[in-house]
């Protein structure tokens, strides 16, 4: 069974309900068609019910229930609700109920009322277009200050990491984080890592420096960084800096880093930029093989995920299966 089969099956065991908004892309509707044909969530459609019920060769669309925001008869609740949330941005009622004509808006208010339970989105919207109703609506987890995105990444023929299965952060939102910053997204993909695999988290903090091999401003953010992680999570396995072979390899990292019990035997990578992370997920999905799964967002109250606007339908069956799992942990 591989990762993704682990995830659905582990997500049929508590079915937890995801809004999917974009239902004028077809590549949504054929991801609702496999979920719940598939049975791992059930699933919530966001418009006309007619329009999208035309696509007769996806027969499993009939389970989902579909919302139009034009007729549902708890859209002047949900305006009432979302202008009280955002008064003290001088918000009316008014446009409230203008702002919930659009789909992320009406999603995000679903999942704030409890209708859904999260959220999948991003196929045929910007990333800050999917996040910015999230952030203003459900706002951050408590004690979360940096919302961050990772990716899972399963490497076929793999001994390293959890064999072959590695969480890479952060991979898609924030471009220069600082040591604080750095500290934040490794305690948050820890906590990740260990919810959706129930996997002690090695996390290795990642730098072109393994243990002062190296001198630079930039390996001084990460060491700082570990510092930092260190004193706010003393209960998470993780160390740092380390170059990628000194992290994963067990003969590298006992060569490199001895008295590290990190050094080895990662499996929580944490890169010190956006672009090192980008480009690591993406060597590794070429050249490795690997399936990549993300980028899954993580620090907001309640889960909702952006999707490439490059991504298959397959791509959203995935990333809903992670994010059932991820209301269960919620």
């Amino acid at each position: 069974m591989n990762f993704l089969e682990r995830i659905k099956e582990q997500a049929k065991s508590n079915m937890k309900t995801i809004v999917l908004p974009e239902t004028k892309d077809i590549r949504t509707l054929k991801a609702a068609n496999v979920i719940l044909k598939e049975g791992f969530a059930k699933v919530i459609l966001i418009g006309n019910e007619k329009d999208i019920l035309e696509n007769t060769e996806l027969p499993d669309l009939k389970q989902a229930c579909i919302i139009d925001p034009a007729t549902y008869e708890k859209t002047p609740e949900l305006a009432q609700k979302l202008a009280e949330l955002r008064k003290s941005k001088g918000m009316t009622i008014e446009q409230a109920r203008e702002l919930l004509n659009n789909e992320l808006y009406f999603g995000v208010m679903l999942v704030h009322e409890g209708i859904a339970d999260g959220m999948v989105a991003g196929a045929a919207n910007s990333t800050p277009d999917v996040l910015r109703p999230s952030l203003q609506i459900l706002k951050t987890a408590p004690g979360i200050k940096l919302v961050s995105t990772f990716f899972i990444m399963a490497v076929p023929d793999c001994n390293f990491g959890n064999n072959g299965i590695f969480l890479f952060s952060d991979c898609g939102l924030n471009q220069n984080p600082n040591s604080e910053e750095l500290a934040a997204i490794a305690i948050s993909s820890a906590k990740s890592y260990k919810a959706l695999l129930g996997i002690e988290p090695v996390v290795a903090m990642l730098s072109h420096s393994t243990m002062g091999s190296a001198k630079h401003a930039d390996i001084d953010k990460v060491v700082e960084a570990v510092k930092i992680a260190k004193n706010l999570a003393p209960d998470i396995k993780l160390d740092g800096e380390f170059q990628l072979d000194a992290a994963i390899v067990p003969a590298i990292g006992a060569s490199k880093a001895p008295n590290s019990p990190v050094a080895g035997n990662a499996n929580c990578l944490i890169f010190p930029d956006l672009d090192s992370g980008n480009i690591g997920y993406k060597l590794v999905e070429r050249l490795a093989k690997a399936e990549a799964y993300g980028p899954v967002t993580q620090g907001i109250a309640k889960p909702v995920n952006d999707l490439s606007r490059g991504c298959s339908f397959e791509d959203i069956v995935g990333v809903a299966a992670i994010t059932a799992v991820q209301c269960q942990n919620a």
